[in-house]
C-alpha cells in the first residue's frame, strides 16, 4: 500500500462512521467499507472509493448494516456514492 493510500485511510478512520456522523451527529469508530457500486464479482474498489462505517452500519442487522440488506440500507441512509460525495466534501 502506498503512503498516500495509508494517509487517506487514516483520515477516514479519524472522521468516523459516515452514517453516524451524517444522520445522528455522532462519532463512532469505523472499519473501512469498499464501495461495490459498479464493481464486478470479486473486485475491490480503490482506496479513494471507501466509506468509513461503524460495525453496526457495516455488518449489523437487517436495515441497519449494509451487508445485511443493501436496498433497505440505501433507502434509509443514501447510496454509497451519495455518502461518498458527502464525505469528500467534509474531509
Amino acid at each position: 500500500m502506498k503512503k498516500s493510500e495509508r494517509e487517506y485511510l487514516d483520515k477516514l478512520v479519524q472522521f468516523g462512521c459516515v452514517v453516524c456522523k451524517k444522520h445522528y451527529n455522532a462519532n463512532t469508530e469505523p472499519c473501512i467499507h469498499h464501495i461495490r457500486t459498479g464493481m464486478g464479482m470479486g473486485q475491490r474498489n480503490s482506496t479513494e472509493n471507501c466509506l468509513p462505517l461503524c460495525h453496526q452500519h457495516h455488518q449489523g442487522g437487517y436495515g441497519v448494516g449494509f451487508h445485511s440488506g443493501k436496498k433497505v440500507w440505501e433507502e434509509k441512509y443514501g447510496t454509497e456514492l451519495e455518502l461518498l460525495e458527502w464525505l469528500k466534501e467534509r474531509l
